[in-house]
């Protein structure tokens, strides 16, 4: 049976810079488009809330129209109750027949007076409604515009990074294979709680990179050695030493260069 290579100190080290240069270079990609896919999405929501407010505008409209519609029909059905009245009354026997088809009209008038009043409401309410459709298809228009323009603007960045960006990530989810699990756990629980998700930093003129305090020679030697795994104090940074940083840059961008 064929014993399994023990992996080093080293080529761990060496493994988790590694993965930081091929997550940071993710991080730069979507970094360039910034807010864009969040600012299109919420111009998309807009746009689809503007249409949904026109479709209900225009639906109120249709069922005003359909109001007055009905309007109409009780005005003449009152009108030709009206005209039958006027013709009963000429035939009464009594003041009380005449009385009561006089009360009769008199209905069918105030009847008639209210769906007036009624329809005069409704196309009020419909030029209102026609005021504010024109001006909502006005900012939609608008809207419509700028989101043709941002939408162009991230398709062309897109273009640009996301072959690159999914290259990366399999590079990355390859890179994580070849590191032990709790090491990969704690390289994420790092990057995800400091500044710009630099989780493995080289050692920079005697201070870990991107901080100000300096590392006392003593543990620069033992980074330096690559015997076992070093994290800064301050930060709980992963260090490494800046040889072997140079050298781990200068493989990662020819790996870059063929993406």
């Amino acid at each position: 049976m064929v014993k399994k290579k023990e992996v080093t100190i080293e080529e761990r080290l060496r493994a988790l810079y590694d993965l930081q240069l091929i997550d940071s270079r993710v991080d730069e990609i979507r970094n360039v488009r910034g807010e864009l896919p969040l600012e299109v999405r919420d111009l998309e929501d807009d746009v689809a809330g503007l249409n949904t407010r026109i479709q209900k505008l225009d639906a109120s409209l249709d069922a005003i129209e359909e109001e007055i519609k009905s309007k109409k029909n009780l005005i003449e059905e009152s009108k030709a109750l009206i005209k039958k009245y006027n013709e009963q009354q000429k035939n009464v026997r009594n003041n009380r027949e005449y009385n009561s088809i006089t009360k009769e009209i008199e209905f069918q008038e105030l009847e008639i007076q209210l769906a007036e009043k009624h329809i005069k409401e409704h196309q009020a309410q419909i030029e209102q409604k026609k005021e504010v459709i024109v001006e909502t298809k006005g900012r939609l228009k608008d809207l419509e515009t700028h989101l043709k323009h941002k939408s162009s603007e991230l398709d062309a960045i897109l273009a640009e990074t996301e072959k690159e960006e999914q290259a990366l990530i399999k590079k990355s989810e390859q890179y994580q294979k070849q590191i032990e699990e709790r090491l990969v756990f704690a390289y994420h629980r790092i990057r995800k709680n400091v500044k710009n998700g630099l989780a493995v930093v080289p050692i920079e003129r005697g201070a870990s990179g991107g901080s100000f305090f300096t590392i006392p020679p003593q543990i620069q030697a033992e980074i330096a050695a690559r015997k076992k795994i070093i994290t800064d104090e301050h930060s709980g940074r992963i260090l490494v030493d800046e040889a072997l940083a140079e050298e781990e840059k200068a493989k990662m961008n020819k790996l870059f260069a063929k993406l």
